[in-house]
């Protein structure tokens, strides 16, 4: 599993085997040897490298979620010289940072007192080659680059408006009724993944307030500007907007944890990562349940 989760995330027997400190031609035997043993072809192989195939993809899966419950075991048993400390540094989409994090990283603080967090909140997609974050919060798993990508959970959206938005205009009955709403939404333009362009998903052009903010975004419908798409998660923190059309739209996205590569022997890194990624499922959950 080990070595099939180097060809999978290198995406080249070269690049997972500078990892491993495996010849490519060696590391390649091995690969096919799985292969004939589970009786299923994993990779595609290409002049541009290996891809995965879907049973790959769901090898790739499970196999991540081996490695961290083996990652986790190990900080069980962690002795006191084991113990985390220095700066940490995560990037996170606004979104997360403002209403997920805060909390998450407060508890692990606390937990953890020598350990000095850093939340750095943009709306773009963090570049961790340039070493702009230790580790990095995304809405998809990027396909370049040399990366560590752990998908950590999926979360909840709805549209939601506020009482007295509501209350002036009244509640839409169908999707269709939305065109003669108000839209809150993002700036279309500045969309820095397809993941966020909920809208288009609707049929619906125009955003009469937008902002590349999911803060700003929230502020503008909980003041009655209009309908638009709330994180679930989110929900708990502005008690006057309520979800509707709920059986009609309800989407769902993922949050995936996203390191380099070379940190991935980095045992601090690593156990701050495992630790990390169940603290934000844990508080995804108890949010989400307040909704």
């Amino acid at each position: 599993m080990r070595l099939f989760l180097a060809v999978a995330r290198e995406r080249s027997l070269s690049g997972a085997g500078k990892l491993l400190r495996l010849d490519p031609a060696t590391l390649g035997r091995r690969v096919a040897r799985l292969e004939k043993a589970l009786e299923v072809v994993l990779f595609v192989k290409s002049p541009q490298g290996y891809a995965l195939t879907e049973a790959g993809a769901q090898l790739l899966e499970r196999a991540a979620a081996v490695e961290q419950a083996m990652r986790l075991a190990s900080a069980g048993v962690a002795g006191p010289s084991d113990r985390m400390s220095g700066q940490i540094r995560i990037g996170a989409p606004d979104g997360a940072a403002n209403f997920l994090l805060p909390q998450v990283c407060a508890a692990l603080g606390r937990d953890h007192p020598d350990v000095d967090i850093q939340i750095v909140a943009l709306p773009r997609v963090f570049n961790l080659s340039r070493r702009e974050a230790d580790m990095a919060i995304g809405v998809s798993a990027p396909s370049a680059g040399r990366l560590i990508v752990q998908k950590v959970s999926d979360y909840h959206l709805h549209l939601a408006a506020s009482a007295d938005y509501l209350a002036a205009h009244g509640t839409p009955r169908s999707v269709a009724d939305l065109r003669a709403s108000r839209i809150v939404g993002y700036i279309p333009d500045m969309i820095f993944d397809r993941e966020l362009d909920y809208l288009a998903d609707l049929g619906l052009s125009r955003v009469a307030l937008a902002s590349n903010s999911v803060s700003v975004q929230l502020q503008m419908v909980a003041r009655g500007g209009g309908i638009g798409v709330v994180h679930d998660f989110v929900l708990p923190f502005a008690p006057g907007v309520q979800r509707i059309l709920t059986r009609e739209v309800s989407l769902k996205r993922s949050f995936y944890l996203i390191r380099h590569a070379d940190d991935q022997s980095n045992r601090r890194l690593s156990r701050f990562a495992d630790l990390f990624g169940a603290a934000i499922r844990a508080e995804l959950a108890r949010l989400e349940a307040k909704a």
